[in-house]
């Protein structure tokens, strides 16, 4: 296997893992979480299950990313971002970026311990608003993931 199909290959592994894992908790936890955990109990509970699904996050949003910039690199593909009809390019680098600074810098630093505090004053509106938050990344993404694979088989928007 060449270097390049092992780089994409890694690639199109890393988005799913991560990707999925996303609309997992968007479709499947958070709705659960609501319908059937006790509201005292669901910041606790949720705490507990996005932490494993954040280490896992972390390690697939690494391997999309340094296999993403490979392809970028090997392929010499950098005058598509200066092409308005690869948007999906721009587009995964921002989804990635977004995600990237989520995991590493703002949830460990800040985000936790703020949602933790914000949830113990106001339960539903936090819960609420981690659901819009993670329907906003998840149709982000979702658009993107679209745009990529239209994209890299031919189809370009303009």
């Amino acid at each position: 296997m060449s270097d390049f199909l092992l780089a994409r290959a890694l690639h199109v592994l890393g988005v799913v893992m991560w990707i999925g894992g996303v609309a997992f908790v968007t479709l499947v936890l958070l709705p659960a979480l609501r319908a059937r955990v006790d509201p005292q109990q669901r910041v606790a509970f949720f705490e507990r299950i996005e932490s494993g699904f954040a280490r896992q996050a972390r390690w697939t949003t690494l391997v999309t990313g340094i296999s993403g910039f490979y392809l970028v690199y090997r392929l010499d593909a950098w005058e598509r971002f200066a092409q308005v009809s690869f948007w999906w390019m721009h587009a995964m680098v921002a989804v990635w970026a977004i995600f990237t600074v989520m995991l590493f810098v703002i949830e460990p630093l800040w985000l936790h311990e703020w949602f933790l505090t914000r949830a113990r004053r106001d339960l539903e509106p936090t819960f609420r608003m981690v659901e819009r938050l993670h329907w906003l990344l998840l149709v982000l993404s979702l658009v993107t993931v679209a745009g990529a694979a239209a994209g890299s088989h031919g189809w370009l928007w303009m």
